[in-house]
């Protein structure tokens, strides 16, 4: 076998062979098979496309080229929630707690932010004490005495992902759906768990800019979870807006734990008990209806607010500011950004919002660079509320008050101002299972 004669098979729209594909992944982590040959396969797979049983044999030799999690000292079913990223996306924060107040298991490994999104370890990070680094053993015992547990990725899970997407990014393949459903899917099937749901983001904030490409990126990964025997869901959710009003890390602890006691901003309850419930579906926990109304008692009883405050307690964190999140050091500046014309908030790019984020000090330019949790963004607006000249848009915290400019240059840019009040948009769009595609208004 050559990766000279796969590359023309592919380059000419072949299908590759479970086999071959195996063999090139393996092949490539070893290093037999050099990174330009791989960046000629990848440039055919981005014109030819992949077939769904190609993607996913693609997927689970990718996700074999490392370390497969063991969940089995965990009691229970495991249930895995990955969101595509997004502006103010703290919605793990709120629906692993519901989960596990629910009686289901979520033992989650979590990304850091970069770029324009944030990433739910920073997150949790700016809770004092907080660790995301865990030994395996103590991982399974904070699931097991908790209910759930989230920590930044460990080990040597999917190698091949991390060589793989380095060539993507110098070789202009990173938007191939296939490479991307390979890419996000193989890593949730080295960490274990028995049910996969997929919250897929669509809009100005997101990879994914279209509906209609969101949707074929969630077909191809719960066709890869099935085809691996994992319970596997996706739900198409709107990211033209970002979510809730709290962007920045500790911001948006606050904002989270303001939800699980039932105070939370209306989009981001929605979209919250949507996913939740979408979870207890997969674990069996009864019909989506059921399971929405199982949720929705989490937050009513406080439970979901108390296993988030176990879980931050046994992996180290002050519990107190998760009873009293004004325990929380708050930024040492703050300014209001001013509307400078009436009429309706009809647009803000979110991307834009959450680069002005970024720009007060609350993301990463590089992976070594250093975060200001107390750093961010609160929304005083959003598209379709009225705006009167001098109104308050938002207000921009931040420790170094030289970061204003900029970060209130970028704000201003993502905000469109117009006198025609736009309609609303819907905060879920649909529902993507093995049967099919589910669109919903919500």
């Amino acid at each position: 076998m050559r990766m000279y004669d796969l590359i023309a098979k592919k380059r000419n729209g072949g299908i590759l062979e479970d086999l071959e594909i195996r063999w090139m992944i393996d092949c490539y982590v070893k290093g037999e098979a050099p990174d330009y040959q791989m960046a000629a396969m990848l440039m055919a797979i981005y014109l030819k496309g992949m077939t769904d049983k190609e993607t996913a044999v693609l997927t689970d030799a990718v996700a074999h080229s490392g370390d497969m999690v063991d969940l089995s000292p965990i009691k229970g079913v495991k249930v895995d929630k990955h969101s595509t990223g997004g502006v103010g996306d703290k919605t793990t924060l709120v629906v692993a707690p519901i989960a596990a107040a629910c009686g289901v298991k979520v033992a989650k490994m979590s990304g850091r932010g970069l770029g324009h999104t944030g990433g739910t370890v920073d997150k949790l990070e700016s809770i004092p004490g907080f660790r995301t680094t865990l030994t395996q053993e103590e991982f399974f015992e904070v699931v097991n005495t908790t209910g759930l547990s989230v920590i930044g990725q460990s080990g040597n899970l999917a190698p091949a992902d991390k060589k793989l997407y380095a060539l993507r990014d110098v070789t202009a393949t990173v938007d191939s759906i296939p490479l991307i459903a390979a890419s996000i899917m193989s890593k949730k099937l080295a960490a274990g768990n028995d049910c996969i749901l997929l919250d897929v983001k669509t809009g100005s904030g997101a990879f994914m800019k279209t509906l209609e490409d969101s949707i074929t990126l969630a077909e191809k990964m719960v066709a890869i979870g099935e085809h691996a025997g994992k319970n596997t869901m996706a739900m198409i959710t709107n990211m033209d807006i970002p979510l809730g009003n709290l962007i920045g890390n500790s911001l948006e602890v606050i904002e989270a734990v303001e939800t699980l006691n039932g105070n939370g901003p209306k989009d981001l309850t929605e979209v919250c008990l949507n996913l939740a419930a979408g979870m207890l579906f997969l674990a069996g926990k009864g019909s989506l209806e059921e399971c929405r109304k199982q949720a929705e008692r989490t937050i009513e009883d406080k439970s979901a607010l108390s296993c988030l405050a176990a879980m931050v307690k046994a992996q180290g964190g002050d519990s107190s500011v998760i009873e009293n999140p004004a325990l929380f050091v708050r930024a040492s500046f703050e300014k209001e950004v001013k509307s400078v014309k009436g009429g309706y908030i009809t647009a803000m790019n979110t991307e834009q919002c959450g680069i002005a984020s970024s720009l007060l000090g609350a993301g990463r330019l590089t992976k070594e660079s250093p975060i200001d949790y107390t750093a961010g963004i609160a929304l005083k607006k959003k598209v379709g509320e009225p705006v009167e000249p001098g109104d308050t848009l938002a207000v921009l915290y931040t420790s170094r008050q030289e970061l204003f400019k900029a970060s209130e240059e970028m704000f201003i840019q993502a905000v469109t101002v117009d006198q025609i009040r736009p309609e609303p948009e819907p905060l879920v769009y649909a529902r993507v299972t093995k049967e099919g595609i589910i669109h919903l208004i919500k």
